[in-house]
């Protein structure tokens, strides 16, 4: 996985290959239009202000793909907060040149803004505001936010499945690729990985051959970003389940999908470095690590419920409107916008599909922030006080 999504020359991400939107391979929040960039502006204008709207507020996205999510959420700000505006800072993280490239044309408006529009030729630079960075290692401590759509989702994981012993006990193996004949083929071994085999003590027990998986990775990332996080919030968009629901019984092949022009394909061996391969989010182990690292769980929501705390606190009266400040829209939204909108909150579109987890360093509030005003207690949600079934 880690080779054909992120191979310096071949993988479908360092590669430039990968498409989002209508013609490309998946759909995410960005392809809609601007509205989720608007609604994130508005959303972290209120957190900057709970900081005291201090001088230097850092906002770092991983996982920025071609910018347009950047280009969105500045546009909003500057539109209709420009002292938000002046006193942000916004820091990508990103390895590939090639994506840098296209993230810096996007920023500069030397690129199409979305499939079907035009050049935004009026759109002023936003080059005095980013700064690009290779690693989350390569940051200075900053105070704000850290944010990422559907990042998570795209980390390697381990793939492993259960297998009945002699005694008639199941035990876990890994699945390894390997050659057969001029053929990729999955290798069951066992596991020798320490850290994983940590981690499957807190699994419940399975019967033979269910498969899943164990994203290590995310768990390591969690650990980086709170070391840079001097203040604020790390705020985490992508899809998955608390470990319950992630390894419940019926889920017994597992999240793995490998996806090309929308299609799911049957194995992650075709189209290798030309296809998108993902699995969902195991909520639960991610909100633990955090608290491991001293931060703090302070919401988590499906996309639904956060989308409309934001339009209940700070659009107008809770209309499907743009929030307060019109955030670059018109006083009325247009039909386009009401589409986006419902592609966003529908629960049999988007609004379901995604959640959002939001954990903290030094916040003292009393309150959740807007996008958590309708959603559960954090912890109960993430099954954080339940013991763990083995």
């Amino acid at each position: 996985m880690q080779q054909a999504l992120y191979h310096p020359e071949h993988g479908y991400y360092s590669s430039g290959r990968c498409a989002i939107g209508r013609r490309g391979d998946y759909f995410t929040n960005v392809s809609v239009g601007p509205v989720f960039g608007q609604l994130l502006a508005a959303q972290f204008a209120e957190i900057w202000e709970h900081l005291g709207k201090i001088d230097n507020f850092i906002i770092v996205e991983q996982g920025a793909h071609h910018g347009e999510l950047a280009r969105d959420l500045l546009e909003a700000a500057r539109k209709s907060r420009p002292d938000f505006f002046a006193a942000l800072r916004y820091q990508i993280i990103e390895p590939f040149p090639v994506l840098q490239d296209r993230q810096r044309q996007t920023l500069e408006g030397r690129a199409l803004s979305r499939p079907g529009t035009t050049r935004r030729s009026s759109l002023q630079s936003f080059r005095d505001k980013i700064e690009w960075y290779e690693s989350i290692d390569t940051l200075e401590p900053f105070t704000g936010v850290h944010f990422s759509n559907e990042l998570l989702d795209a980390m390697p994981v381990h793939l492993i499945v259960s297998r009945e012993t002699k005694t008639r006990s199941t035990n876990w193996l890994e699945k390894f690729v390997t050659l057969d004949g001029d053929e990729f083929a999955f290798l069951h071994q066992s596991i020798g990985n320490p850290k994983l085999r940590d981690h499957l003590q807190r699994l419940p027990v399975h019967p033979a051959s269910y498969e899943t998986e164990v994203n290590l990775t995310s768990l390591d990332w969690i650990n980086n970003v709170s070391r840079k996080l001097a203040r604020g919030y790390v705020i985490v968009v992508d899809y998955g389940y608390p470990r319950d629901e992630f390894y419940a019984r019926h889920r017994s092949e597992g999240t793995l999908q490998v996806r090309a022009q929308h299609r799911l394909l049957a194995s992650p061996f075709e189209q290798i470095g030309h296809a998108d391969m993902s699995t969902h989010v195991e909520w639960t182990s991610i909100a633990e690590r955090a608290e491991a690292c001293g931060l703090q769980v302070k919401g988590f929501t499906d996309q639904h419920h956060f989308i409309t705390g934001i339009l209940s606190e700070l659009g107008r009266g809770g209309s499907p409107e743009p929030p307060r400040g019109n955030w670059g829209q018109s006083p009325v939204p247009s039909p386009k916008t009401k589409r986006a909108l419902q592609t966003l909150l529908h629960p049999e579109m988007l609004g379901r599909s995604f959640q959002v987890l939001a954990v903290a360093k030094d916040i003292d509030l009393a309150g959740p922030f807007a996008g958590f005003k309708f959603a559960r207690e954090p912890r109960a949600a993430l099954g954080l006080d339940r013991p763990n079934p083995c």
